[in-house]
């Protein structure tokens, strides 16, 4: 029986988008895997339980699980391949128990979101999706957001608009917890503070547009977040050891 490579221990979860041929062979893997088709239809074997995935209905793998899957047609699905860690124990009962789900309207909507991310801008999304996996998990199980699902939403957020005057404060009403609470799951999930880690988010944006623009220095440092350039060459020198412009300079050797 053919085995799978687990995903990336640094990501909530490996996503996909995928196309499943007449018959794949059956196989395992040791991490929770979601197929949520976008289009077409899929039949599936899933230890031993037979079923039919299409556009409102899902399915999960429970790891170790033989599956195995067949398509009659064209087909397309947003495939996660998610981290142990991403799933409690009782989560993984729960989806395991019904690996055939019915998919709720939000959940439908959130599936095509991010699927449509991941055709857009490929990079960009990869990075920025990974914020959108515990409330998809949270949506599926029709569950309350947990705390670390309204954490990653604020992170998605923040990484939209770097240029919000983002403070604590701001931050933890965003995310609907406690400041205290805010610093403990950053540190949990990220292993910094919040301060620390929308500082890291708004050079790595900065470098991301000195590469890849031609935009002048001070409006760079104002998409990103600070009120100046002066502003924007003091966070590089602390966190690159460089200045924005000799990093320009230095392309395409230089690197964030």
């Amino acid at each position: 029986m053919a085995s799978q490579a687990s995903p990336s221990p640094h990501a909530p979860a490996d996503i996909h988008l995928r196309s499943y041929g007449d018959e794949s062979p059956a196989h395992r893997h040791d991490f929770p895997q979601l197929v949520l088709p976008l289009s077409g239809r899929l039949e599936l074997d899933v230890a031993g339980r037979q079923g039919v995935a299409d556009a409102s209905t899902g399915v999960f793998v429970e790891p170790g699980a033989d599956h195995a899957t067949s398509a009659a047609g064209a087909n397309r699905s947003l495939v996660l391949d998610l981290a142990p860690a991403m799933a409690s124990a009782a989560l993984l009962e729960q989806l395991a128990a019904r690996p055939f789900m019915p998919l709720s309207q939000a959940a439908g909507k959130l599936v095509d979101f991010m699927a449509l991310m991941l055709e857009q801008q490929q990079k960009m999304a990869l990075a920025q999706l990974q914020h959108w996996v515990p409330l998809l998990l949270d949506t599926l199980a029709m569950a309350a957001p947990r705390p670390q699902s309204r954490l990653h939403l604020l992170m998605a957020k923040m990484e939209a608009q770097p240029a919000l005057p983002w403070s604590v404060p701001d931050m933890a009403v965003a995310a609907a917890i406690s400041p205290s609470r805010l610093h403990e799951w950053f540190q949990r999930e990220t292993g910094a503070t919040p301060r620390a880690w929308l500082a890291e988010l708004r050079v790595k944006q900065a470098c991301e547009l000195l590469r890849g623009s031609a935009l002048p220095l001070s409006e760079i440092a104002l998409r990103c977040g600070y009120a100046d350039q002066s502003a924007l060459s003091n966070a590089m020198r602390k966190l690159r050891a460089t200045t924005p412009a000799a990093y320009r300079r230095a392309l395409p050797a230089g690197r964030d």
